[in-house]
């Protein structure tokens, strides 16, 4: 949807939470594209900021995160290290959770969402589930806590496979979608947050020179 309309500016800074001369940690605030969307106006996102910072002009996308959607992200700041940051998410050898909070009481602790996923393209960006044409799309997911009072639960959603919309798309046919997301949602949960309450919690890699693992967390801010 962003690669559509006009962004509205984020005010909100990246801030980089761990720094090293082969990548950067950072934390996307929400309301920030990863990468410079379509249209000419929407140039302002992670990529653009870090390369005008001094610490990290060579700064390149391994990963993104949805606009909507805050928390910790690693950026390439040699061509050996995006080469094999890269192939780390590709072989599914990250490990990654996000914390969300969705709409209803989560009657289970934990589970696992196993439904594949294919973009909807008469209604882009949505994604659908499709059991004959989609690709394998996993969620782990388990309750952190419910809060009775306003009918939410909070989730720590572990997703291990990496599908664009996957966690969004996943909640929602869970049948508890995430606050604030306009694209998946019923019972007016869209009109429940002000932002999409989605936040990447924690992401751990293995370094590509030492071969220690690096796990860097970026605190929830809802």
């Amino acid at each position: 949807m962003a690669d559509y309309h006009i962004v509205p500016f984020c005010p909100e800074p990246v801030r980089i939470l761990h720094p090293d001369k082969h990548f950067l940690f950072v934390n996307k605030p929400a309301g920030l594209l990863s990468i410079p969307g379509r249209h000419e106006e929407n140039k302002d996102c992670v990529v653009t900021r870090l390369q005008n910072h001094p610490k990290s002009k060579t700064a390149s996308i391994v990963h993104r995160l949805d606009m909507a959607t805050s928390g910790v992200m690693i950026l390439a700041q040699t061509k050996c290290a995006h080469r094999e940051i890269s192939k780390q998410f590709e072989l599914r050898q990250t490990d990654k959770y996000y914390i969300a909070v969705v709409d209803g009481i989560v009657e289970k602790d934990s589970g696992v969402i196993d439904l594949p996923m294919i973009a909807d393209w008469p209604n882009r960006p949505k994604q659908k589930i499709d059991f004959e044409q989609g690709k394998k799309a996993i969620t782990e997911w388990e309750v952190m806590d419910r809060n009775y009072d306003k009918q939410t639960t909070r989730l720590k959603l572990k997703p291990i496979t990496g599908r664009s919309h996957q966690l969004r798309l996943h909640c929602f046919e869970l049948g508890h979608p995430i606050l604030g997301c306009h694209l998946y949602h019923k019972n007016g949960s869209e009109t429940k947050a002000k932002r999409l309450l989605l936040h990447a919690a924690s992401l751990t890699i293995t370094h590509p020179k030492t071969g220690k693992t690096i796990t860097v967390e970026s605190p929830c801010p809802f």
